[in-house]
């Protein structure tokens, strides 16, 4: 298998953490996000991934882009160990938090949104701030409280789950974006335990071959 990504994009980053989790040997390939103007509007990365978007999953003849799709399809060929395990009720809710972070929160700020923004909108860099601010807090906000009906050791009870998958990279954003995170004690509690496991530490940013300092 091959992934094309980007060391600090948050849906490589996810997709790496399911990968490692599932013990699976790939082929990681950067694609620089800025770079270049930005190589992935380069023909030959359009023509894997129309949507000039990271990552992309290459596994034979199969070719997948957006990050929820592959770890689904990852899912699916290799259902164990799995990141949906639980009750029927445990998944749905493994679900619902994975994609309050990846479809509600993530693309709000991601790359090309904070560029359409600035470029575009022309907007200061206190007013992208405070878009970020409102977004994380809205996102978090919700996150917390619904962790208090389903969190154990981890998200969802104390099984690693696809709801974690989300959560490290979201957390790591937040992070690097100066958001103050004081007020989601219950996340936090569930992010650091998460950093502990060896195979989410070796799919941090810092530890991808195209980071950079």
């Amino acid at each position: 298998m091959e992934l094309y990504g980007y060391w600090r994009s948050s849906a490589s980053y996810r997709t790496r953490i399911a990968l490692n989790f599932k013990e699976l040997e790939y082929n990681y390939l950067p694609v620089h996000l800025l770079k270049d103007g930005g190589q992935q509007h380069q023909r030959a990365y359009r023509q894997l991934n129309p949507n000039g978007l990271v990552p992309t999953l290459v596994d034979g003849q199969v070719i997948l882009h957006q990050s929820i799709a592959i770890i689904e399809y990852l899912e699916d060929k290799y259902p164990e160990p799995s990141l949906l395990p639980g009750t029927p009720q445990q998944r749905g809710a493994i679900r619902a938090l994975a994609l309050d972070l990846s479809s509600e929160l993530q693309p709000l700020i991601n790359l090309r949104v904070q560029q359409y923004l600035k470029n575009e909108l022309a907007v200061s860099d206190a007013q992208k701030q405070a878009w970020l601010d409102h977004w994380f807090a809205e996102s978090f906000t919700a996150f917390e409280k619904n962790l208090e009906e389903v969190a154990g050791k981890y998200c969802v009870g104390d099984a690693f789950s696809l709801a974690d998958v989300c959560l490290v990279p979201q957390v790591f954003s937040a992070q690097r974006f100066g958001i103050k995170l004081d007020d989601y004690p219950l996340l936090m509690g569930v992010y650091e335990r998460l950093l502990e496991l060896p195979f989410v530490a070796a799919a941090h940013p810092s530890q991808q071959p195209d980071a950079e300092a």
